[in-house]
């Protein structure tokens, strides 16, 4: 799975320093993980709260990373988890979400190795 990744919002927002890039990278990096740890048990809660809240945080780790569909996917999921809308898709979107920042880093590191 090759992700779709616009590093331009990155590249702006640290000015080019690639140092800078690569620690917004190594943040983003231990905060997938985390995301999906909440969301995991926010769904087994039925929490829905917790879980907007949650994809509320993370539209923007993915934004900087310029994973931009992801994005408007997060969007259109933490909007479906307010109103508590197509309850039986939110297993498959953390799937999706998860998979997809999993193949996102892969690619970052070959990009700043």
């Amino acid at each position: 799975m090759e992700v779709k990744l616009d590093l331009s919002y990155l590249e702006n927002m640290s000015g080019g320093d690639k140092v800078l890039m690569k620690e917004m990278i190594e943040i983003f990096k231990e905060q997938v993980p985390e995301f999906v740890t909440e969301m995991k048990l926010s769904l087994e809660n039925k929490d829905w709260k917790s879980l907007a809240s949650v994809a509320h945080k993370a539209k923007s780790s993915i934004a900087i990373i310029g994973l931009n569909d992801l994005t408007e996917e997060l969007k259109k999921f933490e909007n479906n988890v307010i109103k508590a809308n197509e309850i039986s898709s939110f297993k498959s979107f953390i799937s999706l979400f998860e998979e997809t920042c999993n193949h996102a880093i892969i690619q970052l590191e070959m990009i700043f190795l």
